[in-house]
């Protein structure tokens, strides 16, 4: 009975961890949205900023997949659409064909600047980081979320 008590309050706490996860994302996606990003998006970019924190410098692809929890080929579309709307620069690695190099440009160094608190406030609301200390989760185990859902918000296409 302990083995189904405990997997139990796994399952509980896991389905909390996700719900907070889903929320957080959620929220984000709605703040960010009016300047036509979305979560995954803001992410590459905020890594790009501190992989790279001089303009033009370059972060291997690859060392970006594992740190944005997208597949490779996700990764590579949204990579393509920021190219797109001008908010990197993709370049092949001479010494490794397969390598791709991705860089942050000016247009998109500043709107990860001009993005950047709104993200860190969005997270601060539904992580309840008060001076760094998260709050647990009603009954979840999980760190806490404030109450209320966000809608999901869909990136806008570009004309």
């Amino acid at each position: 009975m302990a083995v189904r008590t405990s997997g139990a309050r796994l399952d509980e706490r896991w389905r909390g961890i996700l719900s907070v996860h889903a929320r957080t994302m959620c929220e984000i996606d709605r703040v960010l949205h009016p300047h036509g990003l979305g979560a995954s998006d803001f992410e590459v970019l905020d890594l790009l900023v501190t992989e790279g924190p001089e303009d033009g410098a370059q972060c291997r692809v690859q060392n970006l997949v594992g740190r944005v929890h997208l597949s490779q080929s996700a990764l590579s579309r949204l990579i393509a659409r920021l190219e797109k709307d001008g908010l990197v620069e993709r370049s092949m690695c001479a010494e490794d064909r397969r390598g791709v190099y991705v860089a942050l440009t000016r247009r998109g160094r500043d709107l990860h600047s001009q993005v950047l608190p709104l993200q860190r406030a969005a997270l601060a609301r539904m992580l309840g980081d008060d001076e760094g200390a998260l709050p647990r989760g009603t009954g979840t185990g999980a760190p806490g979320v404030r109450d209320g859902t966000a809608a999901s918000v869909r990136r806008p296409t570009s004309a």
